[in-house]
C-alpha cells in the first residue's frame, strides 16, 4: 500500500495547505509520484495540490460521501503512486457541527491508518509549544501524532527555545520553517485564490513552497513516517464498479453523449470523481470555458456547471452573450442541466445587474452574509439529477443570495441549520447553492447521462 502522511494542524490559519503543498512539490521533485488529498469538500487547496504533483487533487469528505468510502477512493487516487500527501480540514479534532468527529481530520487519518504530521503556528509561543502538541498527541490514542513542523518561526534563537521544550515531549521535530512572504497566497471573500485565476504566480508560489520545505524540513525522516503506515486493506474505487453496486442500468448502446462540463477561471470547482462517472455511464466528457468559448461544444446533449467564482467575472461573462444564448437555448429544449452555486448564478436572469443566461427567473447578487456549512438534503422534485425522495449530503459556501421568481420548483428540501427548501427544478433543470459528490450517489450520473439520450 502506498506510504502516506496526514497533514494537520491545531486550528485553521497554522499554514496547513503552504507546508503540504511544499511538500508534495518537493517529494515530486525528487522523482517520487505523489498523489494529494484534501479532507473536507474545499476545492480551492486541490488546485494547488494538482499544480505541485501533476495528479488531480481529490477530496476525502466523510459527511458527503460517508465513512465506507474514504479508503476506497483514497486508494483510487493514489493507485500507482510512491507516496500520497493528504492536506487535513480546520484543527486536527474540528469536524462537522453537532457530530463528534464525524468529517474531521483526525478522522479520516484513522480510516486511513495514517501517521499525522502537526503544523503549528509558533510565531507567539516558545516553551508552551509542549504543553499544545502533548495535548493534541494525547487526546485520542488512535491518531498517532507522528511529528511536527513548526511553522512562522521568527529566529534561530527561538527555533532553540521550540525545539528544547518539546525536547521530552516524544514527538520529533520534523521541520522548522521561517516567516516567508513569497510562499503565501492570496485570499478573498471565499478563500485562497484558485489556481486557475493566477496561474504563473501560483507556479512561482508553490515553487517556493517546496524550495522552503526542502530546506526547512528533514524529507528523508518525513518518507520514513509515511512508510511506516500499516497495510490499509480498501478496494480501490472505481466509477464503473460504483455504477453497478448501486443498481444503474448499463450505458445505452450507441453514440455516447456529450455532456458539456464548464471549467475555467470562472468556474473552478468540480470534484474529479464526477467526470469519471459521467463517461462510465456512457457521455463524452467534454470542458468548455464560458469566459472565452462563444458557444458549446459540438453536439451538446447535456450540461454541467459547477462551482466557482461567476461574481469575479460577471463582466466577461455577461459580454459573452452568443454562449448566453446557446445555454439558454440548451436549456429550454428541455436537456438536462446541472448547476450547483456557481452554476446557479450563471443561470440566472442577473448577477448584480449584469445579464446572465436568464434560465431560470431569478436574479442574485452579492451580499455581505456568508453562508457555510453541510447540509442534509432530500430532492423534492423531480429532476434529471435526481427522483423525489432522494436523500443524500452536501455543502453550502457562498456570499451572494438570489431571488427567486416564478415558474420554478424547488430542488433541495434542507433539514439543518434549519428547515428550509432550496434551488430551482424547472423543465431539464437542477439548479441548487448545494454542492454534492457524485461517489456517494453515483446513480445521479447514469440518471443524467439518461436524460441526454433522446
Amino acid at each position: 500500500m502506498v506510504a502516506r502522511l496526514v497533514i494537520a494542524a491545531p486550528s485553521s490559519g497554522a499554514g496547513k495547505t503552504t507546508v503540504a503543498t511544499g511538500l508534495m512539490a518537493a517529494f515530486a521533485g525528487r522523482g517520487l509520484a505523489v498523489s494529494p488529498h484534501k479532507v473536507g469538500p474545499d476545492y480551492i487547496d486541490p488546485g494547488y495540490h494538482a499544480l505541485a504533483t501533476g495528479r488531480p487533487g481529490r477530496n476525502l469528505d466523510a459527511f458527503m460521501c460517508g465513512t465506507n468510502l474514504v479508503a476506497p477512493l483514497f486508494a483510487h487516487g493514489a493507485r500507482g503512486c510512491d507516496l500520497a500527501v493528504v492536506e487535513g480540514v480546520m484543527g486536527l479534532y474540528d469536524g462537522a457541527a453537532d457530530q463528534g468527529e464525524l468529517a474531521s481530520t483526525a478522522q479520516v487519518a484513522k480510516l486511513l491508518r495514517a501517521p499525522v504530521v502537526l503544523v503549528v503556528d509558533a510565531s507567539s509561543q516558545s516553551r508552551s509549544v509542549a504543553a499544545l502538541v502533548h495535548g493534541f498527541a494525547s487526546w485520542d490514542p488512535q491518531v498517532r501524532i507522528g511529528g511536527v513542523i513548526l511553522n512562522k518561526v521568527a529566529t534561530d534563537r527561538h527555533e532553540h527555545l521550540l525545539r528544547e521544550a518539546l525536547g521530552e515531549s516524544g514527538v520529533p521535530v520534523l521541520g522548522v520553517l521561517r516567516r516567508a512572504p513569497a510562499v503565501s497566497t492570496p485570499s478573498r471573500h471565499l478563500g485562497l485564490v484558485p489556481v486557475a485565476e493566477r496561474r504563473a504566480q501560483a507556479v512561482d508560489a508553490v515553487r517556493a513552497q517546496a524550495e522552503q520545505v526542502r530546506q526547512g524540513c528533514d524529507l528523508d525522516a518525513l518518507l520514513a513516517l509515511a512508510r511506516s503506515a500499516p497495510p490499509l486493506h480498501a478496494e480501490p474505487w472505481s466509477a464503473e464498479a460504483a455504477l453497478l453496486r448501486a443498481g444503474a442500468a448499463e450505458p445505452a448502446a450507441g453514440a455516447r453523449p456529450v455532456v458539456a462540463v464548464a471549467g475555467g477561471a470562472a468556474f473552478t470547482f468540480s470534484y474529479a470523481e464526477h467526470a469519471e462517472l459521467l463517461a462510465a455511464a456512457g457521455a463524452e466528457v467534454v470542458a468548455f470555458d464560458p469566459l472565452r468559448d462563444e458557444k458549446l461544444p459540438e453536439g451538446t446533449r447535456g450540461l454541467v456547471v459547477g462551482g466557482g467564482f461567476p461574481e469575479v467575472y460577471a463582466p466577461e461573462l455577461s459580454a459573452n452573450a452568443s454562449l448566453r444564448d446557446a445555454v439558454s437555448a440548451l436549456a429550454r429544449s428541455g436537456a438536462p442541466v446541472a448547476a450547483e452555486c456557481a452554476g446557479l448564478l450563471y443561470l440566472a436572469r442577473s448577477l448584480d445587474g449584469r445579464p446572465m443566461c436568464g434560465v431560470l427567473d431569478a436574479d442574485a447578487r452579492m451580499s455581505e452574509r456568508l453562508t457555510l456549512g453541510y447540509r442534509d438534503a432530500v430532492a423534492v422534485s423531480d429532476s434529471p439529477v435526481a427522483a423525489a425522495g432522494t436523500r443524500l449530503r452536501g455543502h453550502e459556501f457562498h456570499r451572494t443570495v438570489i431571488e427567486p421568481g416564478a415558474g420554478a420548483n424547488p430542488a433541495w428540501g434542507l433539514r439543518q441549520p434549519e428547515r428550509r427548501v432550496e434551488g430551482f427544478v424547472r423543465g431539464g433543470v437542477h439548479a441548487s447553492y448545494v454542492h454534492t459528490h457524485w461517489a456517494a450517489v453515483p446513480q445521479t450520473a447514469r440518471r443524467f447521462v439518461g436524460h441526454c439520450r433522446p
